[in-house]
């Protein structure tokens, strides 16, 4: 039975966990920018950006494995906000050992992605909705980066249309939080990526644990 993606219930289901777990989650996300913004002011660069001599390659490599161990770490602690657990520190060691598996699906999914671009735009859009649960297998079950690439493939098997409105909506959230003078931003973005944790727990999940997860989500957001 294919599971069928709610927009307004998957933002739902986000922000009441979100809610609940906020300061930890942006604050999260606030010292990682700041992290991350420090390793790109000294990594030196040529004049059109890119990491200039070896000083700038093991810059660039520090900050692509930093970036790395923040997201896997981040999707854990999105999961067990979600869960209705704390998002635990410790989360960024259970998922260290995973970047290298996790840097090499970025590459691969990157590189998929601009091909898809290059060929019209929309192949390449096709492309990054099908798989960009990817990462999430990565975190959830550890599997290897083909695997994850074709478990994201297969779950969003006709849902196309659906995680392309999300995204979109998406999209229109983070313009709503840069608008609301720029830090509505770090609300915005957990936001997102706790509603794409959502669906991705539904898309991969048998049709009997939905039911019954659906039943336990509304029955908590009606207290």
């Amino acid at each position: 039975m294919k599971q069928q993606i709610v927009i307004s219930e998957a933002l739902k289901a986000a922000w009441k966990s979100l809610k609940e777990q906020i300061w930890i989650l942006v604050g999260l996300l606030v010292g990682y920018t700041i992290i991350y913004f420090l390793l790109n002011i000294f990594t030196p660069t040529n004049e059109v950006g890119a990491p200039k001599g070896i000083t700038g390659g093991v810059m660039y490599f520090v900050s692509f494995a930093f970036t790395t161990l923040f997201y896997l770490g981040y999707i854990k602690n999105l999961f067990q906000a979600l869960d209705g657990e704390e998002p635990q520190f410790s989360a960024y060691g259970q998922q260290s050992g995973k970047i290298l598996k996790g840097m090499i699906t970025s590459i691969l999914y990157s590189l998929i992605m601009v091909i898809g671009l290059c060929l019209l735009i929309i192949p390449g859009i096709y492309l990054g909705l099908r798989l960009q649960f990817a990462f999430y297998f990565i975190v959830e079950e550890n599997t290897g980066i083909l695997d994850s690439l074709k478990k994201s493939w297969t779950i969003t098997k006709g849902q196309v249309f659906p995680l392309f409105l999300l995204l979109l909506v998406g999209i229109g959230i983070v313009i709503l939080g840069i608008i609301a003078l720029g830090i509505g931003v770090f609300v915005a973005i957990p936001l997102i990526f706790m509603a794409s944790c959502y669906v991705f727990r539904k898309l991969n999940a048998p049709a009997a644990s939905i039911l019954e997860e659906e039943g336990t989500f509304l029955a908590k957001a009606e207290n």
